[in-house]
């Protein structure tokens, strides 16, 4: 299996992770739950009307943290948001219930991100088990 895989597999398991930014001088953590590995890339989506899209655009350092079984997942790096609205539009094809929340009328819009020269720790309470870097 490859690291991606592997990483997507484990957010597939907890099901709910966590989203770490900075908001000035203080950290910020929030749920989210939606991830897609498509073309080679790990894919995550939040609303660009949330304090969260604003604070990414201002320092794009972001953890992803996320609980499975006796272990936890880090998964830190730099978001890069994309510049078209190509998995998005495939993201509210597939999932109705954010078509709700994501369309004209709201005028809110799913702004999709990828972490590069990023890190992934699977770790237990002691120490890292298995760790991959990206580029």
């Amino acid at each position: 299996m490859k690291p991606l895989e592997e990483i997507n597999e484990y957010l597939t398991q907890a099901k709910i992770f966590f989203l770490s930014t900075v908001q000035e001088d203080r950290p910020k953590c929030r749920p989210i739950a939606f991830h897609l590995l498509q073309n080679d890339h790990l894919y995550f989506g939040i609303g660009d009307f949330k304090e969260v899209y604003r604070q990414m655009q201002q320092n794009p350092k972001v953890e992803l943290c996320a609980v499975s079984g006796q272990g936890f997942l880090r998964y830190y790096g730099i978001a890069v948001f994309e510049q078209d609205d190509t998995i998005a539009n495939q993201v509210l094809a597939a999932l109705p219930q954010m078509q709700k929340l994501y369309n004209d009328q709201t005028g809110y819009h799913l702004a999709i991100f990828h972490l590069e020269q990023a890190t992934a720790e699977f770790r237990n309470q002691l120490q890292i088990e298995k760790s991959y870097a990206f580029d």
